[in-house]
């Protein structure tokens, strides 16, 4: 792999870790929702490209499903999702938006230092993808665990799965049929998700997690 292939795929791999610091920071549910579908359209370029410098022509099927699936129709159908529960699209915090943001920081500079360090044998590319895509996962699994509100809990989740495909490409360990299946699994997901928020706005009249909380202590 010549200087300029790897420089491309690396810029691709932190782009990715930037627009997930991107989400973390956000404060409104919209605003949110584009940037995770920014989130995976630069995943989908990170995977095109592993595709082509890899030779491995089945990644651009994964290409596809990012930009379809999660870059267009899950942004799209979660817009519509907030508009008709009428969901209060201010993103409540567990902690403000600074301490959340340092704690991101300390997670890249962890996953880095673990993961560049555990992977010294490896491939220079191999190994500096899944140390951003370790990143991601972690920015996402801190998403889920700092926002209160339901929706925004479902998008760091399905960050956190954008992560692991990162990872999956740029280690060159993940069979076409597992692509799919993962794929698929989380569009299974997010149809479930999307009828449980449904059924929560229907019974409780918010998707507040602190507020559900609250309502089940209460009934024991």
């Amino acid at each position: 792999m010549d200087g300029l292939q790897f420089d491309i795929a690396h810029a691709l791999a932190g782009g990715l870790v930037l627009v997930s610091f991107m989400m973390l920071y956000q404060t409104r549910l919209y605003a949110l929702l584009n940037i995770f579908a920014l989130h995976s359209i630069v995943l989908a370029l990170s995977v095109g490209w592993q595709a082509y410098i890899q030779d491995a022509p089945h990644l651009y099927i994964t290409t596809a499903i990012a930009i379809v699936f999660k870059g267009i129709i899950i942004p799209v159908a979660l817009h519509r999702i907030i508009q008709r529960l009428g969901i209060h699209r201010e993103i409540e915090t567990v902690f403000g938006i600074g301490p959340t943001m340092v704690l991101g920081i300390a997670f890249v500079a962890l996953s880095l230092a673990v993961m560049l360090r555990v992977t010294a044998e490896a491939d220079r590319l191999a190994r500096e993808d899944v140390a951003m895509a370790l990143s991601v996962v972690l920015i996402g699994l801190l998403m889920m665990v700092t926002r209160r509100n339901a929706v925004s809990q479902v998008v760091g989740f399905m960050s956190t799965e954008n992560g692991l495909i990162l990872a999956a490409t740029g280690a060159k360990g993940m069979p076409f049929v597992v692509e799919m299946s993962v794929a698929f699994s989380v569009l299974v997901a997010f149809v479930v998700i999307g009828i449980f928020l449904f059924r929560i706005r229907e019974r409780f009249d918010t998707v507040d997690a602190q507020a559900l909380d609250r309502f089940r202590r209460t009934q024991q």
